[in-house]
């Protein structure tokens, strides 16, 4: 199939509405049934059961489709925010309805755990790729949670300072690496999954590829270029909206990590 159609043209993203919708928030089966596995995916393993009864307790969850406006540049932060189900983008929503994104997150991970504690606007606006289940913890009574729990704290410290890490690294990929590094950087990130027994691993595509590219800051022909080229090489194959990635160790070789 051809690169262009399997992973989407078009133009900008346009959001209907470029609002917050507001949700009742409700129970989640990933936070009640699973709630022990979706915190420590978030705060690492081996979390105190008081600490994540307490964190259920703080919890806000709200479903949002696909196109929603999950945070704001234009509104103060007030709570910690994740993602527990579900893909979102981080970037740009100006007024006139738009979407430039710049990075991405998969659920269970953090949307942001930083801007509120700085008592201003976030950096970036966050937007919904896919339906997502959003969860808020008020910064207020995750300071007073902490407080009493000493390894809550630590474990945001360490959640922070990957995040930092992980910024730092963009940055530098961006600055240091070729497209093609970029590009291979970006997969390696999302072959999370387990390997199949040819030893394999299957990356979805849940973005267009507009949106990817704008990421790696390379243009969507760049990026049709560069999935002919791995896919020639026999690192990677594209069928539909997704990635095999065949070899591995040359995909790491090729980002340098």
């Amino acid at each position: 199939m051809d690169t262009q159609t399997t992973l989407g043209g078009g133009g900008a993203r346009n959001l209907r509405p470029l609002r917050l919708r507001r949700v009742v928030p409700g129970a989640d089966p990933a936070l009640a049934a699973g709630g022990a596995a979706f915190w420590a995916s978030v705060f690492g393993p081996s979390l105190a059961s008081d600490i994540v009864a307490e964190l259920q307790e703080l919890a806000q969850v709200r479903e949002l489709p696909a196109g929603s406006l999950l945070m704001s540049s234009r509104e103060p932060a007030r709570d910690l925010c994740l993602i527990a189900r579900g893909d979102a983008a981080l970037g740009s929503a100006p007024a006139d309805g738009s979407f430039q994104p710049e990075r991405s997150v998969q659920g269970p991970g953090w949307l942001d755990a930083g801007s509120a504690w700085l008592g201003g606007m976030p950096a970036q606006d966050a937007v919904a790729v896919s339906d997502v289940v959003l969860v808020t913890l008020p910064r207020a009574d995750v300071q007073a949670l902490m407080q009493r729990c000493p390894e809550l704290a630590r474990r945001l410290v360490l959640t922070l300072a990957r995040q930092v890490q992980s910024l730092t690294l963009a940055t530098h990929d961006l600055m240091h690496k070729d497209a093609e590094g970029r590009f291979a950087a970006w997969l390696l990130q999302r072959c999370a999954g387990e390997a199949a027994s040819d030893g394999s691993i299957t990356v979805a595509l849940n973005e267009r590829k507009r949106d990817i590219a704008s990421q790696l800051a390379i243009t969507p022909e760049t990026l049709s270029r560069l999935l002919r080229q791995l896919s020639r090489k026999g690192l990677i194959s594209v069928a539909g909206y997704s990635v095999k990635v065949l070899d591995l160790a040359a995909l790491r070789a090729l980002a340098g990590v």
